[in-house]
């Protein structure tokens, strides 16, 4: 979806006139179009909703009602209880080991509950603290989903490309933790998971670095045939022991790489939905941005310099300029390099900071995607130049699960 940054900017300002900033807004165009680009990239098989990275009920449920899409990949079991018990979903994965000991009752308490949430787990201790909460003599067994480190580490190890996560990286942990599994009443083990963050979540075009995108495109191919190997030996060594209902894996930055692994049988993907800027480094498909906030300009302290309040949205991650927000719209404009985008107010400088009048709106893009639901409490939704709703965010519905 093409998108011209002049019309983009009357549409968006036209829609919300009647708004005072600091507000966010959803593009449906673009959110659908992206929603139906992933799905073309999944070739086929189904796409599992990165809850994190849209934070609303309203538009996870709106992507699910979309071919292609099924179940909901959440952040805690807290979260993902909700999602179950709001009916979001009746298939809900939680990505990362729990040690939530009121929602761990919660969920062995019900079997409804039991049979629609995964937990995540990687270490004999986690399965440990889930007896000693709720004992397996006393509660429906539970699902689970042994997370399979996708990290590269040639060299023999010496060298570490991608996310530090589970414990198990090889095949033979991978069986001998499923064999552990199939011993202990109580647990049901249903899946498998691998996020190569080193292709899935690292762009491979960073603007003005040639060099460094050459060497991180070659990486990811040496890690990419590493992992195909790895992945398939890892899944048939737990089919030994468990009846697998499916095999998960990737992310936004490799629907289509991670689909044409035989060994996957559903991909997970969410920033894509939002197109947040550090999608903006991907040669093989760059989401259009659908996602925004806006914040007026409250000063002019100098010509050529427009400030506005607030604007200050750093993203998680390793700290530097690609965790800050984006002034997108009206185009060219930047943040200063001594001040860069503050908690109370951010100054803006390039041609388009002389036009702009106090009053005036300038439309930011987050560095990633569900963080922007954590500074409002609904997304304005926009529809052409009208805004035809809201959506709550977690936080807006008063959750703040991490």
């Amino acid at each position: 979806m093409a998108t011209d940054p002049d019309e983009l900017r009357d549409r968006l300002d036209r829609a919300t006139a009647h708004l005072d900033p600091p507000y966010a807004v959803v593009d449906l165009a673009a959110f659908d179009a992206n929603a139906d680009a992933l799905v073309s990239r999944a070739a086929g098989k189904p796409l599992r909703v990165a809850s994190k990275s849209v934070r609303a009920r309203e538009l996870l449920s709106r992507v699910l009602a979309r071919p292609g899409w099924r179940g909901v990949m959440a952040f805690t079991l807290p979260e993902a209880i909700w999602l179950a018990r709001t009916g979001v979903s009746d298939d809900v994965l939680v990505a990362y080991p729990t040690a939530n000991r009121g929602a761990l009752a919660e969920l062995a308490a019900d079997p409804a509950l039991a049979a629609a949430v995964t937990l995540m787990v990687d270490d004999p201790g986690q399965l440990d603290l889930v007896d000693a909460v709720c004992p397996p003599g006393g509660r429906p067994a539970l699902r689970i989903c042994l997370d399979l480190d996708a990290s590269w580490r040639p060299l023999g190890g010496r060298v570490h490309l991608g996310v530090r996560r589970s414990p198990v990286h090889s095949a033979r942990a991978a069986g001998t933790f499923a064999a552990a599994v199939a011993t202990r009443p109580g647990f049901r083990l249903v899946g498998l998971m691998s996020y190569e963050a080193q292709i899935a979540g690292l762009g491979d075009a960073p603007p003005g670095q040639q060099v460094r995108g050459a060497a991180i495109r070659a990486a990811q191919r040496r890690s990419y045939r590493e992992l195909l190997d790895r992945r398939a030996a890892a899944v048939a060594a737990v089919r030994e022991h468990a009846d697998l209902e499916f095999v998960n894996g990737g992310g936004t930055g490799s629907v289509a790489a991670t689909s044409a692994d035989p060994a996957v049988t559903e991909v997970t993907a969410g920033s894509g939905l939002y197109g947040p800027t550090l999608f903006d480094a991907y040669r093989a498909w760059r989401p259009t941005p659908a996602a925004f906030f806006a914040c007026a300009v409250v000063r002019r302290p100098a010509p050529g310099l427009a400030t506005v309040l607030g604007g200050g949205w750093i993203a998680s991650g390793a700290a530097g300029e690609s965790r800050l927000p984006r002034p997108w719209l009206p185009a060219g404009l930047k943040l200063l390099g001594a001040e860069g985008a503050g908690e109370v107010q951010t100054p803006l400088v390039g041609a388009a900071a002389t036009t702009l009048r106090v009053g005036d709106r300038v439309w930011f893009r987050h560095a990633k995607a569900g963080e922007l639901c954590e500074r409002v409490n609904e997304l304005h939704l926009v529809d052409g130049d009208e805004v035809v709703g809201t959506a709550p965010s977690y936080r807006g519905e008063g959750h703040a699960f991490l």
